[in-house]
């Protein structure tokens, strides 16, 4: 199964495009059919989530269980050692020794990596502080395949919190593996994306320009990728408050200049961002995104530990 195998999982940017290809047609393969032995009877995940989630830890949770495994975990450090002193190192070291491959959201950037570095067994970035957010990329990447059949020649746009999200950072520097017409990086000005992710989409040629207005660019969009504040990510809570609410994608919006075939993508959880009116709607793509992420990350696990 090529160079799955055995293999960490720290940041999209270390995948080809034909390694992305290759799961994503895994992926429908599963999605299709399911996997009807359990393939992974015996092996074991250990959770290791530092911060909240809802969406990445189920579903990596409902694949291993899908696929015979069993999970271990914690999902604060609270509910840890760590609360009484231990190291990160140390946690991750004795994670690697009662489990086959090692699932590691955390607060702080580069936390995934170290956590590679320590381990024996695969690691999967489950989010790292604000830099990256593979796994997650990998879904939204092939939810756009899925809906829209290609990600070759459409026009994208990215809006929200492009500096602190995670998600969308890994999601603009996954388009870079791909031939999209235009990526609208759009944003209130102390939202931009960060100097590294400019600096790697500029020199890998990906057809970009940042915008403040969605509403000068939505006629032109094929995929809208939303995202929320991070509010939890701001150093400042200042500067949370300056920018609080300052965008919102609304039906009217929607129904006035976008085209009619617009699909709406989130890596969820959404707050005030979305018109809730959107979700009964043929654009809502956000949930079938979300239900996605559990034959997506069974291909990847299975081709990682098989």
């Amino acid at each position: 199964m090529s160079g799955f195998k055995g293999r960490d999982v720290i940041s999209i940017l270390d995948f080809t495009r034909s390694e992305l290809e290759e799961l994503f047609e895994y992926t429908d393969i599963i999605a299709t059919r399911g996997v009807q032995s359990k393939p992974l009877e015996g092996k074991i995940m250990a959770l290791a989530f530092f911060e909240p989630s809802t969406r990445t830890r189920m579903s990596f949770e409902s694949a291993m269980k899908r696929l015979g495994g069993d999970t271990i975990g914690f999902t604060s450090e609270e509910a840890t050692s760590i609360a009484k002193g231990e190291s990160f190192i140390d946690t991750i070291r004795m994670l690697d020794s009662y489990s086959d491959i090692i699932v590691v959201r955390h607060k702080y950037d580069g936390a995934a990596k170290l956590a590679a570095e320590i381990a024996e067994n695969p690691v999967i970035n489950a989010g790292d502080g604000k830099q990256h957010h593979p796994t997650q990329a990998m879904l939204d990447l092939y939810t756009i395949r899925t809906v829209e059949g290609a990600i070759d020649g459409l026009t994208i746009g990215v809006l929200g919190d492009l500096k602190y999200g995670r998600a969308a950072s890994s999601f603009i520097l996954a388009l870079t593996h791909y031939k999209p017409k235009k990526v609208y990086l759009i944003s209130p000005p102390q939202l931009k994306p960060r100097r590294e992710v400019i600096d790697i989409i500029r020199e890998k040629g990906l057809p970009y320009k940042e915008e403040e207005k969605i509403e000068e660019v939505i006629s032109e969009i094929d995929i809208l990728y939303v995202t929320r504040i991070q509010k939890e990510r701001f150093p400042d809570p200042e500067e949370y408050e300056k920018v609080k609410g300052s965008y919102k994608v609304t039906l009217d919006l929607i129904q006035r200049k976008a085209k009619k075939t617009i699909k709406i993508l989130h890596p969820l959880p959404k707050t005030e961002e979305i018109d809730p009116r959107i979700d009964e709607t043929q654009h809502a793509t956000y949930y079938k995104q979300a239900k996605l992420g559990t034959p997506l990350r069974q291909a990847l696990i299975l081709k990682i530990l098989q």
